[in-house]
């Protein structure tokens, strides 16, 4: 009778998603950020590895480690099969119609942006599942699949995005009693500037437009890790804030902050709204993204 053959064995899968994160990011730290876990981990598990095969696939230098050149001839190899194993589960998660929707956001835009709309979001949805995903870069939908992603794009180099409203712009907005002591951009150099770590330049940026970059020290104030954690301090009275339109447009409507100058600069990107493929899409993924456009 025949026989079959045993299927191959196969190291652990942790460790070989280890190493092939950590050989395609060039770098064990930038492999823990992408995997959630510490450097250390990602050290023990291709550790594991290597004790599997019985040699190493990283050269370890002074300066850092580097591949061995079997381990970079077989790199292209196990990249594409953990692609094809991703998307083979992605394609069962989609195929359960009642699964809840994904958004990936930059985390100001999941806090001030996106959060607002939720509630009234699931009113003109009901029953509509929503999980939202705070990330600092677009998710690769190889390896993070989203069925809708929002992040401040270059919208003519944001492959398969809809920006939603207009473009963007920043200025210098606090709270109304701040707002009172202000007549002139000079007047700012009497106030705290309050910064965000992503955008520390906007100040410096905007102060070059409204023709007093001489007159200000643009990188005087403290620096928030948060968009949001700025925006507090802003409402607050404790300095002005460079605001960005799509973020605190609210605050500005309902007269908790005020923009002192009608001095808006525009910015070359704006809020944009990604979309997945059609063949990954939620099935309410279309008349959401219309909505959330049309709720700007």
């Amino acid at each position: 009778m025949p026989v079959k053959p045993p299927r191959r064995r196969l190291p652990s899968l942790n460790a070989l998603r280890a190493f092939e994160t950590a050989a395609r990011c060039g770098s064990f730290v930038k492999a823990a950020e992408e995997l959630g876990v510490t450097a250390g981990a990602v050290t023990q598990q291709i550790r594991q590895f290597e004790t599997w095969l019985g040699f190493p696939v990283f050269q370890r230098l002074a300066q850092g480690v580097i591949l061995t050149d079997a381990a970079r001839e077989i790199l292209p190899r196990l990249t594409r099969g953990f692609d094809t194993l991703g998307l083979a589960v992605q394609d069962l998660r989609d195929s359960h119609h009642d699964r809840a929707l994904t958004i990936a956001a930059l985390p100001c835009i999941a806090q001030l942006w996106l959060s607002p709309r939720l509630m009234p979001l699931q009113s003109a949805f009901p029953g509509l599942q929503i999980s939202v995903s705070a990330m600092e870069e677009p998710p690769d939908p190889r390896r993070e699949p989203h069925d809708l992603a929002i992040f401040y794009l270059d919208t003519e180099a944001a492959s398969g995005g809809m920006a939603a409203g207009q473009a963007d712009a920043i200025l210098p907005v606090c709270a109304p009693a701040l707002a009172a002591t202000i007549a002139s951009p000079a007047d700012l150099s009497r106030h705290t500037l309050l910064h965000d770590a992503v955008w520390r330049g906007d100040w410096a940026r905007w102060l070059a437009f409204a023709g007093a970059a001489a007159k200000i020290d643009a990188t005087r104030g403290p620096t928030f890790s948060l968009y949001s954690l700025a925006l507090d301090a802003a409402l607050s009275g404790a300095g002005i804030l460079m605001g960005r339109t799509s973020l605190v447009a609210a605050h500005l409507a309902d007269g908790r902050l005020v923009a002192p100058f009608a001095l808006a600069l525009s910015t070359p990107d704006r809020l944009t709204l990604i979309t997945a493929q059609p063949e990954h899409a939620h099935p309410r993924q279309a008349d959401i993204a219309k909505w959330l456009m049309e709720s700007v």
